[in-house]
């Protein structure tokens, strides 16, 4: 990930580290995805053995799932002299979705902050050189490798997206005498975007909208949707607030177009319009088999 934005993949199933970045594919050689390939491959063993070890070591069932992380990168700081200046690295690994162990980067020593995690750090701190590449790797070759992607791919960096946004209505499925009101916005790039509900042009609380987060589409933009549950009658008062940085000024969205509101009207008029046709059509049978003199009066 540079910023982001999603620079190669690699997965147990397709076995290949591949660009995510048209511009990754274009100035990386294929030396590149060679080798990162095998190397990919043997970190993936060597996930596939350390879960065993902490499994063990944490006394968890096998059966279940677990699972194992591992994070490590850079932080710089792009000065407006267009100096590059190393802000922090970052080497942390979480199991099961909890901290586990960590590279104190100043002191060139790992942190563990659960017991189970005691015999790692005591392994790794007793083999120095390990804490120098380390060290090393964050500050030195981690910014080499984050100053030549930014500069492969300054011109797609640079590129801004702006937010669609919609404000849709829809029956509650857990109130039907309710609406549950959506604001989207989505397609835009950066990921920093203000969305708000708001009633009589106040922002509703965090805590009584629903939020799926800022989450990726998928070609480099991403998507942000916010519902909250109203009286039917009051869809006139909400609107939709998107602010973005692609935006001179923010995008205001009122009332909220609601399909499904007329429904039941609708399949009521429609089960009496059936009702009506059947009606007839059995009168016309009736009528047509009495001529034949099938039925009798």
């Amino acid at each position: 990930m540079l910023n982001d934005r999603e620079l190669d993949y690699y997965s147990s199933e397709t076995q290949a580290k591949v660009p995510k970045q048209t511009w990754m594919r274009e100035k990386m050689p294929q030396d590149y995805w060679d080798k990162g390939t095998q190397s990919r491959k043997s970190k993936e063993q060597w996930f596939k053995v350390n879960v065993d070890i902490l499994m063990n070591r944490m006394r968890h069932n096998k059966t279940d799932l677990h699972i194992l992380q591992w994070r490590h990168g850079c932080v710089i700081d792009e000065g407006t002299d267009g100096k590059i200046k190393f802000v922090r690295g970052v080497d942390e690994y979480s199991y099961d979705g909890s901290e586990f162990l960590s590279f104190d980067e100043a002191n060139s020593r790992w942190i563990a902050p659960v017991p189970a995690a005691e015999p790692t750090k005591r392994k790794w701190d007793d083999v120095p050189i390990l804490n120098q590449y380390t060290k090393g790797y964050l500050e030195k070759e981690c910014v080499d490798w984050l100053n030549k992607f930014m500069d492969y791919g300054k011109e797609e960096l640079r590129k801004h997206s702006p937010p669609d946004v919609h404000l849709l209505a829809k029956k509650s499925v857990r109130d039907p005498s309710m609406l549950t009101l959506t604001c989207l916005a989505t397609g835009f790039y950066p990921p920093d975007v203000q969305l708000h509900l708001r009633k009589l042009r106040t922002s509703l609380p965090e805590h009584l909208v629903t939020s799926s987060g800022i989450r990726p589409n998928g070609d480099g933009t991403y998507q942000l949707r916010k519902s909250v549950e109203i009286m039917e009658d009051d869809k006139a008062l909400y609107d939709c607030y998107v602010n973005h940085i692609t935006y001179k000024e923010p995008v205001i969205i009122q009332g909220g177009q609601c399909k499904e509101c007329d429904t039941g009207l609708t399949s009521v008029i429609g089960a009496v319009i059936g009702v009506v046709l059947t009606l007839a059509m059995v009168a016309g049978v009736i009528f047509f088999l009495q001529k034949r003199g099938i039925i009798g009066e």
